[in-house]
C-alpha cells in the first residue's frame, strides 16, 4: 500500500504554529491528534466547523488516522449544511464553539484538551488513495457539487505549489492567512502548504487590515501572507503599514495588474496568484505584474478535445474538463479568458461577466461591483443587473463612466446602489445570494411606490 506523511520534516521541538507570538510544538500537535484519534466516533464522514485553525488541523488529521473523511461544505448557510446532510447521513459534526449542524451528533474538539496526553514522536503515514476530504463547488453558479480528494492528490498539490514558489523545508517562514481552512484554497495554502515543507503557520484568521498588519507582526520573520484580493483592496485602501514579508499569494477572485502593483509597493514584495477550482485542486500559478500568462504547477498537463480542454495528472482519477475558456500560449502556459458559464447572450451580442466586473470596479469611485445575469426571459429584452458599493456616486455617474467602456446593450437595469455586497467568507458572491438581494431591492422599491 503506498503511503505519504501527514507532514514534513519536523523536528519533536520545532514551531508548528503560533498563537499570538508563542509556538506549538510539532511534538504537542502530533500528541494532540493520536489522542484525539482514540476518541472520536465511529462515523465515516465528519463535517469539521471547528474556527480555531490550530484545531481545525488537529481535528482533520485525527480524523485522517481513522480513516474518516472529512466534508468541507461551501458555506454553514443551513440550507446547504441540510443538503450535505441529507447526501451524507453517517456524519458526525467536530466543533469548537456553538456551532453545531442540526440532525448531526456534535463532538466537542476542547474535551479532547482536558485528557491530552504526550505521545510517543511518530509521524503517521497515510495511505495515499484515502479519500481525506469531500470539497464542494462553491455554487456560485448552481447547486454545490461533491469532489473527492484522495491524500495522494493533495500532498502532491502543497508539493508541486511549494516547490514553484520556491519554498523550501530550511526557509523557517510562517503562514499567515486570511482565508477560512475549511475551503479548498484555506486548507491547501494555510494548511498542507506549510506543513508538507516542514514550516509553521499562524493560527489566526485576520480580516481587517489592522487585524492583518497584528498578525504579521505577532508571527517571526520571516512570514508569507496567503489572501484574497478583497484583502489586499482593503490593505492597499488603508495604507497601513505593515511588516516585512517574503511574498503575497492570493486566490479566489481574479486579481488587477494595477491592484497588485500597489500591493508589491505597499508590502515592499512580491504578489503571486494560484489558479485551481475545487475539481482539480491549485493547478497554476503566476506573478500577476508580470502578466496574464499562467504557468501549469508540475505533474499536470493539458489534453486538448473538440471543444474544451481537460487537465490530467497522477494523482487525478480522470481528466478533469477546465472550467474556463483559454487560449494556449505553449504546452504550459495559458491566458484566461472567460468561464464557460460567465457567457452572456443578449440582442446578439455576447460578453463575458468577468469582463464586465472588470470594467466596473476600475472605474474611480467603485469599492465593490458585481453584475447579476437574472437570466433569459423569451417575454421581454434580457437586462443586466448590477450591484455596486460605492459611497458618494450616484447610479447615473456610474452609468455614464460604464457607457464609455462597454456595449450599450449591457449596461445594466437596474443599477442598485448597495452599502456592501453579500460575500462569503472567501470573498465569493454566489448566484443565489444575488437573486436573493435583487428579490430584496425589488421589493423595496415597490414598497416606495
Amino acid at each position: 500500500m503506498n503511503t505519504a506523511a501527514l507532514l514534513g520534516p519536523y523536528q519533536p521541538e520545532s514551531a508548528f504554529a503560533w498563537i499570538g507570538g508563542s509556538p506549538i510544538t510539532c511534538h504537542r500537535f502530533l500528541s494532540e491528534v493520536a489522542t484525539l484519534a482514540d476518541q472520536l466516533p465511529e462515523n465515516a464522514t465528519v463535517i469539521n466547523l471547528v474556527e480555531d485553525r490550530f484545531r481545525f488541523f488537529v481535528g482533520f488529521a485525527a480524523a485522517l488516522v481513522r480513516g474518516q473523511t472529512t466534508l468541507l461544505p461551501p458555506g454553514r448557510a443551513p440550507k446547504v449544511l441540510a443538503q450535505i446532510t441529507n447526501d451524507h447521513a453517517n456524519s458526525y459534526c467536530l466543533i469548537d464553539g456553538q456551532g453545531k449542524v442540526e440532525g448531526l451528533p456534535s463532538f466537542h474538539i476542547l474535551s479532547t484538551y482536558r485528557n491530552s496526553k504526550e505521545h510517543q514522536f511518530v509521524v503517521p503515514q497515510i495511505p495515499t488513495k484515502q479519500i481525506a476530504v469531500v470539497a464542494f463547488t462553491s455554487g456560485s453558479t448552481g447547486t454545490p457539487r461533491p469532489n473527492p480528494k484522495t491524500w495522494g492528490s493533495l500532498v502532491a498539490v502543497a508539493q508541486h505549489t511549494g516547490a514553484r514558489l520556491g519554498l523550501s523545508p530550511t526557509d523557517n517562514v510562517t503562514v499567515v492567512a486570511t482565508v477560512p481552512h475549511q475551503h479548498m484554497f484555506g486548507l491547501e495554502a494555510s494548511l498542507l502548504l506549510p506543513t508538507q515543507f516542514g514550516l509553521p503557520f499562524h493560527t489566526g484568521r485576520p480580516l481587517y487590515p489592522e487585524d492583518i498588519r497584528s498578525a504579521l507582526g505577532s508571527a517571526p520573520p520571516r512570514r508569507i501572507l496567503v489572501t484574497t484580493p478583497l484583502h489586499i483592496k482593503a490593505c492597499v485602501t488603508e495604507k497601513t503599514q505593515f511588516p516585512k514579508i517574503d511574498f503575497i499569494l492570493s486566490a479566489t477572485a481574479p486579481l488587477p495588474i494595477a491592484l497588485a502593483q500597489q500591493a508589491e509597493t505597499l508590502f515592499d514584495t512580491k504578489v503571486f496568484e494560484v489558479y485551481g477550482f475545487v475539481e482539480a485542486g491549485s493547478v497554476a500559478t503566476r506573478r500577476t505584474v508580470a502578466g496574464d500568462s499562467w504557468q501549469l504547477l508540475d505533474g499536470i498537463s493539458f489534453a486538448k478535445h473538440s471543444d474544451h480542454y481537460s487537465l490530467r495528472a497522477d494523482y487525478l482519477r480522470e481528466p478533469v474538463p477546465f472550467p474556463d475558456h483559454i487560449s494556449l500560449q505553449g504546452p504550459r502556459t495559458f491566458f484566461l479568458q472567460s468561464r464557460h458559464a460567465d457567457l452572456v447572450n443578449i440582442a446578439g451580442h455576447r460578453g463575458s461577466l468577468g469582463d464586465l466586473n472588470r470594467k466596473l470596479n476600475e472605474i474611480e469611485g467603485v469599492q465593490d461591483g458585481v453584475f447579476l445575469f437574472p437570466g433569459q426571459d423569451e417575454r421581454s429584452i434580457t437586462r443586466l443587473t448590477a450591484f455596486v458599493v460605492a459611497p458618494g456616486k450616484s447610479a447615473d455617474q456610474i452609468l455614464s463612466d460604464l457607457r464609455t467602456v462597454i456595449n450599450p446593450v449591457f449596461l445594466p437595469r437596474p443599477l442598485y446602489l448597495v452599502p456592501i455586497l453579500p460575500r462569503n467568507e472567501t470573498g465569493k458572491l454566489t448566484r443565489e445570494s444575488l437573486l436573493e438581494l435583487a428579490r430584496q431591492l425589488q421589493c423595496e422599491d415597490h414598497r416606495g411606490l
